[in-house]
């Protein structure tokens, strides 16, 4: 299989003429696993979590879906300019590969780096998982705000 371009590996598109075919509508290798299953496991590569990032006026909010991973496996780091989400996912059932008709969950190890579009204060924020949603509450450094400091004498 051919390198892939900036283009395909940004967007996820593949070459026609690699070795994929597609069955309604819905990319699939001859293996039946999704592309990105696939391509993790041949290339032991962490795939990346699929994330909603929004804004408030005082905090940003991330959630991403982590269904399956057991907490203690899952490590979220923040720095002000950067939240950095690391996990596995382990598979829980004993199937041989000849008796699955379509296989696309991925199981394996999964990073993702999320580049803030402010600063946060990292050491207040807060991460809840609820149903296996992973919501993470960074509250934003006011770069507006002043403390007026009063002067002592001495």
């Amino acid at each position: 299989m051919r390198k892939q371009s900036f283009f395909q590996r940004l967007t996820g598109a593949i070459n026609t003429d690699d070795e994929y075919m597609f069955e309604d509508d819905v990319q699939t290798s001859r293996r039946g696993q999704s592309h990105v299953t696939q391509l993790a496991e041949e290339k032991e590569l962490d795939a990346e979590l699929a994330i909603d990032m929004i804004q408030t006026p005082s905090e940003v909010i991330i959630r991403t879906m982590v269904a399956g991973v057991n907490p203690e496996e899952l490590e979220v780091s923040i720095s002000q300019e950067m939240v950095v989400l690391k996990g596995s996912r382990r598979q829980v059932y004993e199937t041989e590969e000849k008796d699955f008709f379509h296989k696309e969950l991925y199981w394996g190890s999964f990073s993702r780096t999320i580049l803030l579009p402010v600063e946060v204060r990292s050491e207040e924020a807060i991460a809840e998982l609820k149903h296996g949603l992973l919501t993470i509450r960074l509250p934003k450094i006011d770069k507006q705000r002043q403390t007026r400091l009063r002067i002592k004498t001495i």
